[in-house]
């Protein structure tokens, strides 16, 4: 696995990035800074410097694709006196098919996309629904086409992939579909409405229709306009438009939803993206969007959205004007005057890296794989050897790593199924599992790594250092280091994969910094 990465190409710009494009971006990008800046003055809150290249470059990998650099990626990148490296290798791993894996992962979280209860989408529906999903966002599918697909789609759930959204979840009741609807669309829980208003936009919903097939597990999603319908139907706005009595309520909701004149969906996805990218919503949770819980910055929350309109709900644009903005690179460096902030980013703040993203890096590290399983039984679950985490299609298939450091089990779509604090579980299985350890002393990674020192022990470390934690050693690291070889008693190779175990149990490796 490892060796595939090291020599794939590197930094290369993708071809749909223009000069247009870039003068856009860094616009927006500054546009963000200032907004930020005005509310921490406002607020008398220092922002942190902006973060080395080593930081940059090791958060940005992870945040666009879930994947650690390599030693090479890293020499490259910090050697490169070229101004602009930071936004190249922006727009290089927004390319990378690992972005749509990693995305993909994020969205299908949000839309519980898993074969077992409680979604019972099955196998062939999640395959089908997960390559949809991924191509969607390789593609760089307009967000509000992307709504609309799964809004208002009918036919097949092994042939017509977005009808799936109305089968993750239970029961499959218009009541809902309008909650669902409403959480991932507008970031809204309906729990929080009156009945009435809740009554409303199920309404819209009354006549989603499901019939089996000849063929196993399938089952058809429709429009039927012989069922009930409500008299009135009523927008989350508070409308009441006048839908016809053949028509499709699901496409007069989809139309409100998607139209510019309202902001509320715009603001959701933005507000999403952010909280992925940042570790926390302007609106906070992302995922509760009310009057009692306003944005801690209005008029950033408002640009973005603004921004994402603009540029045809091209969210990628959006991913590039905040990777790009200084508010995104900012150091995770405390400062006296910023401590206490946990919602104006005047800092990055520290969080720790998905599940997935973690064993990821350790099998690239090691050149290792991992084994999953399900209760549902084989072929089903078949994983080809090198499928990294990120790219699981089913939440159904886990394993014991995945649960253990908190992977989401998509049951409701919130955010905050993902556990993201550490536990002493968590702590135990780095520093003391057979599991971590057949991959430190038995994978072939890190022996080729050390291979390239060609015994020279300063290299050995530095290689290591570049591999795990995507920087250079210090010069007191480099000593330690140095004297643990010396006076450990042990072989050159078995101290430097001892050194690689204590660099896999430090905070800097599995946070996100």
């Amino acid at each position: 696995m490892l060796g595939v990465v090291l020599t794939a190409c590197l930094f290369g710009l993708s071809g749909d990035v223009t000069w247009g494009d870039q003068r856009s971006v860094a616009s927006g990008s500054e546009r963000i800074d200032q907004l930020v800046a005005a509310r921490l003055e406002a607020l008398e809150i220092p922002s942190s410097p902006v973060c080395s290249d080593e930081v940059f470059l090791r958060r940005v990998y992870l945040d666009v694709t879930g994947t650690l650099p390599t030693p090479v990626e890293v020499r490259d990148f910090l050697r490169d006196r070229n101004p602009h490296k930071r936004r190249d290798v922006i727009d290089a791993l927004l390319a990378r098919p690992a972005f749509a894996d990693y995305w993909a992962m994020k969205w299908c979280d949000l839309l519980r996309v898993k074969s077992e209860f409680p979604s019972n989408l099955w196998p062939n529906a999640v395959q089908a629904y997960h390559r949809w999903i991924r191509s969607a966002l390789a593609e760089n599918m307009p967000y509000d086409r992307f709504a609309r697909d799964l809004l208002t789609s009918s036919g097949s759930n092994f042939r017509v992939a977005p009808v799936n959204f109305y089968r993750a979840m239970n029961p499959r009741t218009p009541e809902k579909i309008a909650e669902v609807t409403a959480l991932t669309f507008l970031g809204t829980r309906t729990s929080g409405w009156s009945e009435s208003r809740r009554d409303g936009l199920a309404g819209f919903f009354s006549q989603v229709a499901y019939k089996g097939t000849a063929e196993w597990k399938e089952q058809i999603v429709y429009f039927d306009p012989t069922a009930d319908r409500p008299d009135r139907l009523v927008l989350p706005d508070g409308t009441a438009p006048t839908v016809a009595a053949d028509q499709d309520p699901r496409e007069v909701f989809a139309d409100w939803l998607t139209d510019p004149a309202h902001d509320a969906f715009a603001r959701c996805a933005v507000n999403r993206v952010w909280f992925w990218l940042l570790g926390r919503g302007i609106i906070h949770p992302c995922d509760d969007i009310r009057p009692g819980n306003p944005p801690s910055n209005p008029e950033l929350l408002n640009f973005l959205a603004a921004e994402l309109v603009s540029h045809d709900y091209d969210l990628r644009h959006v991913y590039r004007v905040i990777l790009n903005s200084r508010t995104y690179q900012r150091s995770s460096e405390v400062l006296p005057g910023n401590a206490h902030d946990r919602a104006h980013f005047s800092r990055a703040y520290v969080r720790q890296l998905d599940a997935e993203v973690l064993i990821d890096a350790i099998c690239q590290i090691t050149e290792t794989t991992e084994e999953y399983s399900s209760r549902i039984p084989e072929p089903f679950t078949f994983i080809p050897e090198h499928t990294w985490s990120i790219a699981l299609t089913d939440g159904s298939i886990t394993s014991p790593f995945l649960e253990t450091f908190g992977r989401p089990p998509r049951d409701t779509g919130y955010a905050s199924e993902r556990k993201s604090h550490p536990s002493a579980a968590q702590q135990l299985h780095l520093l003391n599992s057979t599991h971590i350890l057949k991959k430190i002393y038995f994978g072939p990674g890190l022996r080729k790594l050390l291979a390239w020192s060609g015994g020279d022990g300063d290299k050995a470390v530095r290689i290591l250092y570049a591999a795990i934690l995507s920087r250079a050693p210090t010069a007191a690291e480099l000593r330690t280091a140095k004297d643990y070889a010396r006076t450990s008693g042990l072989e050159p190779g078995e101290a430097a994969l001892d050194l690689a175990w204590a660099l896999m149990n430090t905070k800097e490796f599995f946070l996100r910094h």
